[in-house]
């Protein structure tokens, strides 16, 4: 449950301010995430990883960005948000919590 509140937490406090109103947040469609450039990745995965390393050292910017490639690119992700696949991602951490 606390690992869930802070999920939470950090979503909401770090990936909705308005300096990462341009490229992926989020809220945007999984299916965008093939499509987009390089940059806007690791971007992306740069903002995760600085949000999540304190649940976890192995959730850095290397592990989000291997976990996104291999979970958008498995099959359809229909109506799936990029939040789903960083929850899946944060889920699927063998290390659990940091001590």
């Amino acid at each position: 449950m606390k690992r869930a509140a802070a999920l939470f937490l950090l979503i909401s406090a770090y990936d909705f301010s308005p300096a990462h109103a341009a490229g992926l947040r989020l809220d945007s469609k999984a299916s965008l995430w093939p499509r987009a450039s390089t940059s806007e990745k690791v971007d992306f995965t740069n903002r995760m990883g600085k949000a999540f390393v304190g649940l976890s050292g192995s959730l850095d910017h290397r592990y989000f960005m291997r976990c996104l490639e291999e979970t958008a690119n498995i099959g359809n992700t229909g109506e799936l948000r990029l939040e789903d696949m960083v929850k899946t991602c944060v889920s699927l951490n063998k290390d659990g919590p940091a001590e």
